[in-house]
């Protein structure tokens, strides 16, 4: 399932990891098609199986199809000989960046951090602009200008524009760790957000609201991307991110059933 609609979700918030979560946005072909192919494995789908999707939700078959020819012409997706519909490379690292955000890949923190510096001179716009979406996509949350850094425990390769742009070196704080987390990233907000977005996904369960559960979980992947992943050593107590989780997958699991007993031939 997909956690946005039309943006990457990548923007680089004023502080990472902050704040109330994105509001839960309409349903429409496109968002129900996205989220269709971004949470299936591989990402591809006969043309019959999305519209019958889309019409588990009120969408009509010539508005799906429509949705399906113009995200064509975007660049969203391929039309394959066979008829099936599948991601396009750009969608495809959106669908491994949120992958991530829901299983991250983590190994045992040992107190130090990773840090990057910019040392590259005369950079273009473009260039400082790619660099900060990869610190961005990386979880590294920026001290100063051209100063970058976060705990040393994700597993996750660097996309060479950092190599290219920064010099890599691994160290540790003098002070207090999670004091400087907390000032890197509002934990506070993050976790304000996620427990509504808990909340919210309980409610729409309870009242059997397939829609309103859709509309939710898309909120909690996109809130999910801007987890910063910290060791549980410096997170504040009763942290929401495992809930939030087992939330999303919660209502994953039962989607894949309606959706099967929906599209069954």
């Amino acid at each position: 399932m997909n956690g946005t609609d039309g943006t990457d979700g990548t923007g680089v918030p004023a502080r990472p990891g902050s704040g109330a979560p994105t509001a839960p946005r309409p349903l429409t072909a496109r968002s129900i098609v996205l989220s269709t192919l971004l949470g299936h494995h591989p990402p591809a789908l006969p043309a019959r199986t999305l519209v019958k999707v889309g019409e588990l939700f009120g969408i009509a078959e010539g508005t799906v199809r429509v949705a399906l020819s113009r995200m064509v012409a975007a660049g969203d997706l391929d039309q394959r000989a066979d008829g099936a519909y599948a991601l396009t490379r750009r969608l495809l690292a959106r669908q491994a960046r949120q992958d991530d955000s829901r299983a991250p890949r983590t190994r045992d923190w040992r107190g130090e951090w990773e840090i990057a510096v910019v040392t590259a001179e005369r950079r273009a716009a473009a260039d400082r602009g790619a660099l900060r979406q990869a610190m961005t996509v990386l979880r590294l949350a920026e001290l100063r200008e051209g100063t970058w850094l976060r705990p040393a425990n994700l597993v996750r390769p660097r996309p060479p524009v950092v190599a290219e742009q920064c010099t890599l070196l691994t160290g540790a704080p003098e002070g207090d760790p999670a004091a400087l987390a907390a000032a890197l990233w509002d934990l506070d907000g993050w976790a304000a957000g996620a427990r509504a977005l808990v909340d919210a996904a309980d409610a729409a369960e309870e009242a059997g609201d397939l829609a309103r559960r859709f509309t939710v979980a898309a909120a909690a992947l996109r809130h999910l991307l801007a987890d910063p992943l910290l060791p549980a050593e410096l997170l504040p107590g009763d942290w929401p991110g495992t809930a939030l989780r087992r939330r999303y997958d919660a209502f994953e699991a039962d989607l894949r059933a309606v959706l099967r007993r929906h599209t069954a031939p």
